[in-house]
């Protein structure tokens, strides 16, 4: 298994938790350093990896960062098993190597933007051990149909925080509240916000995410 290079905000001697937080296709783990310097959360270590480059079916071939491969973005798209479940083995290593620093697994959350935010979600509703939650941001739940048999029992009540923008050409919002009421339904106690904005994030967003995780793992 490919081992991620990562990005690493805040290693003081308080730390009590930790976020992984997956960035888009086509960034690295810099793109979202400036929001988790935003969220002023001093006892969490923010860790940033960063996806292995790979050919991009969608973008012609081009090679880039990317958690797998995309055939497109509308429902029904054919969808890269292979590389998903991949992806997943990697985070899941990333969760293992916070574990053996220290932190337990229920002060350990997933997070991410649009392709990293599909794989945040397959990945903890999966995870055997007991997770905080997940931050899903502009993004759906790959590989759907299967998450019923394989979803793990530890997380089947894991908080969801999942937001969308409106104005989101890229991800439209049809597929992403989709996505969120399969979820629903199944008994995830997600959380669903909409804001005035296109395929990015927003400061009313920021303001949100941070009082969902300072509730969630009682920081002030």
């Amino acid at each position: 298994m490919l081992k991620l290079k990562t990005l690493e905000i805040n290693n003081s001697a308080d730390v009590t938790a930790s976020i992984i937080w997956l960035h888009g296709l086509g960034a690295d783990g810099h793109d979202f350093a400036p929001v988790a310097e935003m969220l002023q959360l001093a006892e969490v270590r923010f860790i940033l990896p960063h996806a292995p480059l790979r050919p991009v079916t969608i973008n012609g071939g081009f090679v880039m960062p990317a958690w797998y491969d995309l055939y497109g973005l509308e429902i029904g798209s054919r969808q890269d098993e292979a590389g998903i479940r991949q992806a997943q083995g990697m985070i899941e290593a990333l969760v293992i190597q916070e574990q053996q620093r220290g932190i337990a697994t229920n002060r350990i959350l997933l997070a991410g933007f649009s392709q990293g935010g599909a794989i945040a979600l397959h990945t903890a509703l999966r995870y055997p051990q007991r997770l905080a939650g997940v931050l899903a941001l502009s993004t759906y739940l790959p590989l759907k149909t299967s998450l019923a048999q394989e979803a793990s029992a530890a997380n089947r009540n894991l908080p969801i925080f999942m937001a969308h923008g409106t104005f989101d050409t890229v991800i439209s919002l049809d597929v992403s509240r989709g996505s969120a009421d399969l979820m629903i339904k199944q008994g995830y106690p997600l959380s669903w916000h909409e804001y005035p904005m296109a395929h990015s994030v927003c400061e009313a967003e920021i303001t949100d995410i941070r009082e969902f995780l300072c509730q969630l793992l009682s920081l002030e």
